[in-house]
């Protein structure tokens, strides 16, 4: 399994194992844009206690950055992906078109199996500190932005994903 370290800028880093057997797809797409330094200065913009943190798509002004789509791996979209959605595992965020991921990832801060079977889980936190700093951020002060009503009153800002 390929690790990668999401570091943010005011030092702390979290790092997750990905998981090419149960969504080779996710994970290539993942990789590709990690190498490119496509999450470079995005944010984490959708903080929920007890539910995720969600990123990867947006800057500290919620301008999106657009990305190609890519297939959903999960079982509604015809796709046996046996992860479950449990604390620290990473998956796609997407809209209802079941092939609308794109660059959007979101990690669990509690176990959430209830999206088993309707997102792409691909990867997992691999430490206690990983998984401590995910649930940190969920529980931030969070302000309406527009549509938005769980974004993080400061940023917090990706500075880099990087292969480990």
């Amino acid at each position: 399994m390929t690790k990668v370290k999401i570091n943010l800028i005011d030092g702390r880093s979290m790092t997750a194992e990905l998981d090419e057997q149960a969504a080779p797809i996710t994970v290539a797409n993942f990789l590709k844009l990690v190498d490119s330094g496509f999450y470079n200065g995005l944010i984490f913009h959708r903080v929920i206690p007890d539910f995720m943190i969600q990123g990867g798509g947006m800057d500290a002004s919620l301008c999106p950055k657009e990305t190609k789509s890519i297939k959903g791996e999960f079982k509604s979209n015809g796709v046996n992906n046996p992860i479950s959605h449990k604390l620290g595992v990473l998956s796609m965020a997407r809209t209802n078109v079941p092939d609308s991921a794109s660059s959007q990832f979101f990690i669990c801060v509690a176990d959430c199996a209830f999206l088993d079977g309707q997102y792409a889980a691909f990867g997992r936190l691999v430490d206690e500190e990983s998984m401590q700093i995910a649930i940190d951020i969920s529980k931030v002060k969070r302000v309406r932005v527009g549509y938005y009503d769980d974004v993080p009153y400061e940023s917090i800002v990706i500075e880099s994903v990087v292969r480990v």
